[in-house]
């Protein structure tokens, strides 16, 4: 398939600079696909589309604020974003200014609370950075580091955990699976409360998740990786679901690609830990999920493509057509999707 039947035309002030107020009075767009209609709803709502005995799957996995400025011994500002955990204190990390930082260059941050060496250039430019520190490098972290917000956000974000879903708890990703972002604790608690079960995955979601489709044939993308796991108690609430004929209801495309990686061809999944590349476009065969909640994605992206092999493409781009004109909120802190 063609990137170019991945566009659709998207006015820049539609594009959600910071949270919404309340995160369950964002908007929420419900499409149906047998009868391909949609109908405009607030998120909260969604309640109303749960069943007993449905099994809502969400990736509560948590953003560390892996964005880093300091500078090198020479004071010229560098910039890291940490991209993941290699072993102990190395990590792979995005740096900038790239030719600048070579190996064996050495940054210091947060007036020396954090120092870090470059080992090596890796593929693609990232490098392997060493770092030294006195304590505990989570709360170094949490001192001194950003949200690394996507490259369309301008704004300064003032709460850092409004880029955090509210049950997040395995720090690992350098950005938010951001359907969640729209649950609240009451929300949950009514959603079990009506008798739907909540399991959870981990991915931690990586850079990647951002860069563009460049390929003009979208089957020539490469996929990057991302790790994840499942832990036992939650493939048996999400096997429970699948073999009693209820829905598999998927929060948001990383827990989607989670589910999808590790199902067998029957739907179901087992304890386990992995790296996924999983790169779902049109004519995929679903294995898994029955539905899925999701924000509004960019245009010519890999998860456009995702939701396009879900839903039908035409209907996707008629229903992205439908929330620009009625002026959605879009990407990541913008309105949601439930596609059913």
């Amino acid at each position: 398939m063609e990137l170019s039947e991945f566009n659709y035309e998207l006015p820049e002030e539609l594009i959600a600079q910071v949270p919404i107020k309340n995160r369950d009075e964002s908007r929420l767009l419900v499409l149906d696909r047998k009868s391909k209609t949609y109908e405009d709803k607030i998120f909260k709502n969604i309640i109303d589309y749960l069943e007993p005995g449905d099994c809502l799957v969400r990736n509560n996995t948590k953003v560390i604020p892996a964005r880093l400025y300091g500078k090198k011994e020479t004071g010229a500002n560098v910039e890291f974003v940490l991209l993941h955990n290699i072993e102990g204190d190395i990590w792979e990390t995005m740096v900038r200014p790239g030719n600048k930082l070579h190996e064996g260059a050495k940054v210091i941050f947060g007036d020396g609370l954090l120092k870090a060496e470059i080992i090596e250039t890796l593929e693609g430019g990232t490098r392997k950075v060493k770092f030294h520190y006195d304590g505990i490098f989570n709360e170094i972290l949490d001192k001194i580091g950003l949200m690394p917000l996507p490259p369309y956000i301008h704004e300064t974000l003032k709460e850092k955990n409004r880029y955090q879903t509210v049950y997040a708890k395995y720090a690992g990703s350098a950005a938010a699976p951001t359907a969640g972002l729209h649950f609240t604790n009451e929300l949950l608690e009514k959603i079990k409360e009506k008798g739907i079960e909540i399991a959870n995955v981990t991915l931690h979601v990586g850079i990647g998740t951002f860069r563009p489709v460049k390929e003009k044939n979208i089957e020539d993308h490469h996929m990057h990786t991302e790790h994840y796991y499942i832990k036992q108690e939650d493939a048996d609430k999400i096997n429970k679901a699948k073999l009693t004929g209820k829905r598999i209801i998927a929060v948001g495309t990383t827990s989607c690609r989670t589910l999808e990686s590790v199902a067998d061809e029957n739907g179901l999944v087992k304890e386990i830990e992995g790296d996924t590349g999983i790169f779902i476009y049109p004519g995929y065969k679903f294995k898994c999920i029955d539905a899925l909640i999701t924000n509004f994605h960019l245009p010519e992206s890999t998860l456009l493509m995702l939701v396009s092999a879900f839903a039908d493409r035409d209907f996707i781009l008629s229903a992205y057509k439908h929330a620009v004109e009625e002026k959605y909120r879009f990407f990541s802190f913008g309105d949601a999707m439930l596609i059913k």
